[in-house]
């Protein structure tokens, strides 16, 4: 069964994530923020890992840069509902370029996302 870590702040989006991603076949961990993603992933690598980007002690770009350098074959899929923008990038083109392989704006459809998941999984 592969396995998805799920990073993200919001308490609900994250338990509905899990719940979409168990009924389709995933096992599903979790993490709050970034750091205890880090600590998550170094004691149970996931198959792939879907990242918030805007979290509080450590937030996606940050983890998303540790666990590609420790990690160099993690997949990555980043997701945020901020527009704000780093210059002329947004948070997504930002992540993309320090590994995320997908990205996704939210809201998104959980179809999508399970679509996402199993497309980065043949990958």
């Amino acid at each position: 069964m592969p396995s998805v870590l799920v990073v993200d702040d919001e308490d609900q989006l994250r338990q509905l994530l899990r719940e979409i991603l168990e009924q389709a076949g995933y096992q599903v961990t979790e993490a709050r923020d970034g750091k205890e993603a880090v600590l998550q992933y170094r004691l149970a690598p996931a198959d792939v890992v879907i990242m918030d980007i805007l979290m509080p002690e450590q937030d996606g770009l940050e983890t998303t840069s540790t666990l590609r350098r420790e990690f160099p074959n993690v997949k990555i899929i980043a997701i945020t509902g901020s527009s704000e923008m780093i210059g002329i990038l947004s948070f997504l083109d930002v992540a993309k370029m320090l590994g995320a392989r997908r990205v996704l704006q939210k809201p998104f459809e959980m179809q999508t996302l399970l679509d996402t998941v199993r497309a980065e999984l043949q990958a």
